[in-house]
């Protein structure tokens, strides 16, 4: 007898099998019932698409691992060694995350930068603060913060901006082979010294006496010896002053009151920037011309400033942490001195003070606040 097979039509249909009723079997010889070859093959269909979604899901993990260690969040620390309202910070700080921003970091998506304003006195505390917090790297702007976090951990990176003498600090080895954990960008250049006291001369003919002010604690003195050895040409004698609180600071700049021809240069140095309104409001109180590293000094109501670009130091340093976190050590990466500077003038305070603007000088300055 001839056995008559009988073909099941099979629909698949996103992944699963749906059959039609058949009718019975056309010879009754068949002992394989209809049922037995569709459950059959349902299986064989399940064990197909098992393996192909298996396959499909390790080829396709090396792709979404890299992706999500692409976007992990890493954390910065930013510790700021002046008080939050001071306007130069505050732009370096725009610069910085703006900075980020261009090269990919996004904060909240792939960074989250955890910002400190410590007073020189709370540094230590805040170091300790922001290690708590395991950061990826962490970016300092004083002598003493870096110093801090050097004490504290060999582990993390650390940038620094606007640190004037590293190497003679302990804070690296060198310029070119920093070593260890810590790299970053100073705020110091040889010429810097000599033109205070050249401006002064220039906007005050008459000054023949000029007190540096700054904080032996927190100042590395690398300037002093440039300022002392161009003072004789110009007919200025330059003078230490070493302070370390706001009383000593009234004290100084009282003694030059009703003193003809004194000066003042506030110093590279985290004390003055932190007692910036201060010293200007002493210097116009006692009628002493005087110039500072630090723009902020001029904005402010200070008669000058001259010094580097902060805002620059900044977006350089971003570019630092960039390379950081994509596995640079900075051991690795040469300190870098600044490049940009600026010379900015307040006409008020100097009309204030009796004082007159050379053309020449009003030409070169950056800006002029009028």
């Amino acid at each position: 007898m001839t056995c008559v097979t009988v073909r099941c039509p099979l629909t698949i249909i996103a992944g699963s099998i749906e059959t039609t009723a058949l009718p019975p079997a056309v010879n009754p010889c068949c002992n394989r019932s209809h049922s037995a070859l569709v459950r059959a093959l349902v299986r064989e269909m399940r064990r197909r698409d098992f393996i192909s979604l298996v396959g499909g899901t390790l080829a396709a993990s090396p792709l979404q691992v890299r992706a999500q260690q692409s976007e992990r969040m890493r954390r910065i620390g930013v510790l700021m060694g002046v008080k939050e309202d001071n306007p130069q910070e505050q732009a370096g700080v725009a610069a910085f995350q703006q900075a980020l921003l261009e090269l990919g970091w996004i904060d909240g998506r792939n960074i989250r930068p955890d910002y400190r304003w410590a007073t020189p006195d709370r540094v230590r505390a805040a170091a300790t603060d922001l290690l708590e917090s395991s950061p990826d790297a962490i970016v300092v702007t004083s002598t003493p913060a870096a110093r801090a976090f050097q004490q504290s951990t060999s582990a993390v990176p650390i940038v620094f901006v606007g640190i004037a003498d590293p190497v003679r600090t302990g804070v690296v080895l060198s310029l070119a082979h920093p070593g260890g954990n810590i790299t970053g960008f100073t705020n110091f250049e040889a010429s810097m010294g000599g033109k205070w006291l050249e401006l002064l001369k220039e906007i005050a003919p008459r000054t023949t006496r000029v007190a540096l002010i700054f904080n032996p604690d927190t100042h590395s003195g690398q300037f002093f010896q440039l300022l002392e050895a161009a003072g004789p040409s110009l007919g200025i004698e330059a003078v230490q002053t070493p302070l370390h609180n706001a009383a000593e600071i009234e004290r100084a700049l009282a003694s030059f009151d009703g003193e003809a021809n004194v000066g003042l240069v506030a110093m590279p140095d985290i004390f003055t920037a932190y007692h910036r309104d201060l010293i200007i409001s002493l210097a116009t109180k006692y009628r002493l011309p005087a110039i500072s590293w630090l723009r902020s000094f001029a904005a402010g109501g200070g008669l000058m400033s001259y010094g580097v670009d902060l805002p620059d130091l900044f977006r350089r340093a971003a570019s630092y942490v960039d390379r950081i976190l994509k596995g640079a050590k900075p051991a690795d990466l040469p300190v870098q001195q600044p490049t940009k500077f600026e010379l900015v003038i307040n006409l008020k305070t100097a009309k204030a003070l009796g004082l007159t603007v050379p053309s020449a000088l009003h030409a070169q300055a950056d800006e002029v606040i009028e």
